[in-house]
């Protein structure tokens, strides 16, 4: 899918793919690392806090198109789970549109360094 193409995608429709991209890196690096019981290591990866922490981590980090991306999903949210603010699931909403956008564009590699870097601290 060509860049143009993935932007004209509806924003709900690249989070919803995008936080399923997510969730498979995750398990991923979960089952490559071997440490422990991956169901509960994965809850520091998959909350809208943890993700919202790894936006902000990345923002200067991303490239123009990245960005525009990543603001078109950060301002589309109107709603917010419990366990998150408003802002909090903004910032999630919006990285779970650069997964979805990066994986749709096949740019395998900057979504894997994409990964690494948000999520390095965990």
């Amino acid at each position: 899918m060509t860049k143009n193409e993935a932007n004209q995608l509806p924003v709900a429709s690249l989070a919803y793919l995008g936080d399923s991209v997510l969730e498979i890196m995750v398990r991923k690096k979960l089952i490559l690392d071997k440490k422990g019981d991956v169901h509960s290591r994965s809850h520091c990866y998959v909350t809208a806090v943890s993700q919202a922490n790894a936006a902000e981590r990345l923002m200067s980090v991303f490239t123009d198109d990245e960005l525009a991306v990543y603001k078109r999903g950060r301002n589309h949210t109107h709603s917010s789970p419990k366990s998150a603010t408003h802002a909090q699931y903004s910032r999630a909403t919006g990285l779970e549109c650069v997964f979805a956008y990066l994986y749709l564009t096949e740019d395998t590699e900057r979504l894997e360094y994409i990964f690494r870097k948000g999520f390095e601290e965990q």
